[in-house]
């Protein structure tokens, strides 16, 4: 006896509709490009599956045999351990494939869905495209149409069910690759989502100065990102930062910030690297701070912005977008500010120090300097003052009753350090 749909049993779906008269409708024959009114699988007999699952053993060896060899990505990661996790998910699939035959189900079970979900994700942690899952589920989709057709001629079965099997089995792998891309892609989005606020976070720290270098690089190792020896800081318009992104890949890091987009670099201090990075930044109107060492970042990023707001205000000329190069403009744009500008902030950041004799004044100035150039190394302050360590001490907790938190703001400190210099060098 031949396995096919017996037509009489067939439920009759040419009923009229209930508020029309006359006769049924008559029935729509399935054409290629019409949208079927149920799955494929609901034509094959019902206990299709069951005369077929014999040939499930067979089929599965043939495709754990096939595909390692025809796919190199899974050629190099063969293991017994690939091999008994590539056996159940195999025929795993085959049995949910036998399991459709007769019935309106659809073609994956909330199982199965998250098995081969699993899987999708499973390909973009490895650091695979998804092309190898693909052409695994082609060739798997070939070996299993050929190996159960082969089953349908031995037990006599007729044509229709060997081509209702096909498309069937086409549908069924048309829902794993979906529903396998769909997750690659969420796993995707997900850990790229991660990685840009564990870069962000490496940004931010860099830029705030006050965290140990231990830190630094627990952060820059989360971040995916080594931390270079010197470090440049970029600013640039917020709408530049996904061009300027896509240039630099791994070689920096780029966040937005509020109006501004800023990006940390490799110190471009070699003539050939200083004409590349250049290059990346070529059109953005970009600002490249002067190098700087880790504990330095917020310096460089507050040039960059000085250059930058100069730039914007035209006391510096916007070569048609070109990048400026802070480090080359030093003189004239840190020390060589507008007076005026210069003397207000010197009045603002300085203003604790007014109630001082002038002697007293000068003597803490002085010392001041030196700790922000030293960034508090009281050692090094002593012998470029010519003063004892002790001494150091004794002024700057004079320092810090009457400047206070000004010294632990990184904006603050940059200020101050730029008024010192335009007074004592």
């Amino acid at each position: 006896m031949k396995l096919s749909p017996d037509n009489n049993d067939a439920p009759d779906e040419r009923s009229s509709h209930p508020l029309a008269g006359g006769p049924p409708a008559p029935a729509v024959e399935h054409t290629p490009g019409t949208k079927r009114l149920s799955p494929p699988w609901r034509s094959l007999p019902a206990d299709l599956g069951a005369r077929l699952a014999p040939a499930a053993d067979r089929v599965t060896q043939q495709i754990i045999d096939v595909v390692p060899d025809q796919i190199p990505a899974y050629a190099i990661t063969r293991t017994d351990r690939f091999n008994e996790v590539l056996y159940l998910g195999v025929h795993g699939a085959l049995e949910q494939l036998l399991s459709l035959p007769g019935t309106d189900s659809p073609a994956l079970d909330e199982h199965s869905r998250e098995l081969v979900a699993a899987l999708g994700a499973g390909e973009y942690r490895q650091g695979r495209s998804m092309d190898a899952l693909l052409a695994a589920y082609r060739t798997g989709a070939r070996i299993t149409f050929r190996g159960l057709s082969e089953a349908c001629a031995e037990q006599g079965m007729e044509m229709s069910v060997v081509v209702d099997l096909g498309e069937s089995i086409l549908a069924y792998i048309d829902e794993l690759s979906a529903v396998s891309v769909q997750a690659y892609a969420f796993e995707q989005t997900s850990r790229a989502g991660a990685l840009e606020l564990r870069r962000a976070d490496l940004v931010g720290a860099l830029l705030a100065g006050t965290t140990q270098p231990a830190e630094l690089r627990r952060l820059a190792a989360a971040a995916d990102w080594r931390l270079p020896d010197r470090i440049a800081v970029v600013v640039m318009p917020l709408e530049l930062a996904s061009t300027v992104r896509t240039r630099l890949g791994t070689a920096g890091l780029v966040v937005e910030r509020e109006s501004e987009a800023t990006a940390v670099v490799a110190a471009p201090e070699v003539a050939g690297l200083r004409s590349r990075v250049a290059e990346v930044f070529a059109g953005s109107s970009a600002v490249i701070g002067p190098p700087a060492r880790w504990d330095r970042v917020p310096l460089s990023h507050r040039v960059a912005r000085l250059v930058a707001a100069q730039r914007a205000a035209g006391q510096e000329p916007d070569d048609g977008g070109a990048p400026v190069f802070a480090a080359d403009h030093l003189g004239r744009v840190v020390l060589g500010a507008e007076p005026e500008v210069m003397a207000e902030l010197a009045s603002r950041r300085l203003a604790p120090l007014d109630e001082l004799t002038e002697a007293k004044r000068l003597v803490l100035e002085q010392t001041l300097l030196s700790w922000l150039v030293h960034w508090g190394q009281r050692v090094p302050v002593a012998e470029e003052l010519g003063i004892h360590p002790q001494t150091v001490g004794y002024r700057l907790a004079r320092l810090r009753e009457l400047f206070g938190e000004q010294l632990d703001d990184p904006e603050a400190r940059f200020e101050l350090e730029m008024v010192l210099r335009t007074r004592w060098q």
